[in-house]
């Protein structure tokens, strides 16, 4: 049986808004990220079959397929190819999938997977109202189209919109996400101050450590806030953080481990991606962690460390409630409240850090999900080996 494993993975800290990597062209963040990839692997670069990139809201200088354009910038062969691929929030966790999956076809042994964004230069959605404004478009992907409106009607299809109706159905109140925001942020700083993150990062410049978590915050402080939606009960001290940032991890088959002497550190064990409800939106990792567990034979106990993305308090908080897993297994160095979700890059980042941490605790097994735009979720496990 063809296998996938995973050769190495880094990623750069994570800046925040307007924070020290905002001015960095991203195609220098992701050209960052590749060099290091192919010097701390020790693959010649030549041997990649191509790169596999995240990246939302692909305009300016994320424009004109910035997978290419990093691997480029890195100095690394011309020859070698690039595509840049949108699955939302997921879209660097696809692109591990994608990675993956030619490699278990075998018709390809060396693939790069990664994401970049730099939400700092580009805010979210900027891109598509960039693309609808010329031609006089300002409504939303889903205005106008009579087979959404007869199917969902005029509801209102945004994240935050979204998080509330989770918040609502499973009784998650505001209190619970403060509290499970503020434990973001000291796991994220107990973390950084043990250098549980030293060998997964690769400084850039003068930015050496991520530098989302706050280490002033308090419930106090979180109690003051106002919600997002007047009445409701998220808000930004239970969101994700605006971020920059890149990510970049290698993939390879046993023959191109054998030929090129590569060590592998962990191997694909699963991968899908499954949707449901795209008003409600952001709960589409409980189902998506059911359908996973059921294809493998395994129970969530059988898992030693899960990696979900904190896009909101409530997506996490719904999750552990449906699937009974350990909170101490969870999110162990903090998520996205605390770290940041540099939205391309989040899911190649979020593996890595998943894969340092298997390898420095000593677990076997590891799950990642994350929600994404129009109700999806992938669900990757890999197995330390």
């Amino acid at each position: 049986m063809a296998e996938a494993y995973i050769v190495e993975a880094v990623r750069t800290p994570v800046g925040r808004r307007r924070g020290g990597l905002s001015g960095v062209h991203p195609a220098d963040l992701g050209a960052h990220v590749l060099k290091a990839l192919v010097e701390r692997s020790g693959v010649d670069p030549a041997a990649v079959e191509d790169v596999v990139f995240g990246c939302l809201d692909t305009v300016g200088p994320q424009a004109g397929d910035i997978a290419r354009t990093c691997w480029l910038a890195a100095g690394l062969p011309e020859e070698v190819p690039g595509v840049t691929i949108d699955r939302q929030c997921g879209s660097s966790q696809q692109a591990i999938h994608f990675a993956a999956q030619g490699v278990l076809s075998g018709t390809q042994d060396l693939v790069v997977a990664g994401g970049v964004q730099n939400m700092s230069q580009i805010p979210i959605a900027f891109a598509s109202r960039q693309a609808a404004e010329p031609l006089g478009l300002t409504e939303g992907p889903f205005a106008g189209s009579e087979g959404w409106r007869a199917r969902y009607g005029d509801r209102p299809v945004n994240q935050f919109h979204g998080a509330e109706l989770i918040a609502a159905k499973w009784g998650i109140s505001r209190r619970d996400q403060e509290e499970f925001a503020l434990r973001s942020h000291q796991r994220a700083i107990r973390a950084i101050d043990e250098g549980r993150f030293a060998r997964e990062t690769v400084a850039y410049g003068e930015v050496a450590v991520d530098e989302g978590p706050r280490r002033d915050t308090s419930a106090e402080k979180m109690a003051g806030l106002k919600p997002v939606v007047e009445g409701g009960t998220i808000t930004a001290a239970c969101s994700s953080q605006v971020s920059d940032g890149a990510a970049a991890m290698l993939l390879a088959s046993e023959q191109a481990v054998r030929e090129h002497g590569l060590t592998p550190r962990a191997r694909v064990h699963h991968l899908s991606v499954r949707g449901e409800d795209p008003i409600r939106m952001l709960s589409a990792p409980i189902p998506a962690t059911a359908y996973a567990l059921k294809k493998t034979g395994m129970s969530i106990g059988d898992i030693d460390l899960i990696e979900i993305n904190e896009a909101f308090a409530p997506v996490v908080l719904a999750w552990l409630k449906e699937t009974g897993a350990d909170p101490e297994k969870v999110n162990v160095n903090g998520g996205a409240i605390a770290l940041g979700h540099p939205l391309g890059a989040t899911g190649v980042k979020l593996m890595t850090t998943l894969l340092h941490e298997l390898e420095r605790t000593g677990g076997r097994f590891g799950l990642q999900t994350m929600c994404e735009g129009g109700g999806q979720a992938n669900v990757t496990i890999i197995e330390r080996l």
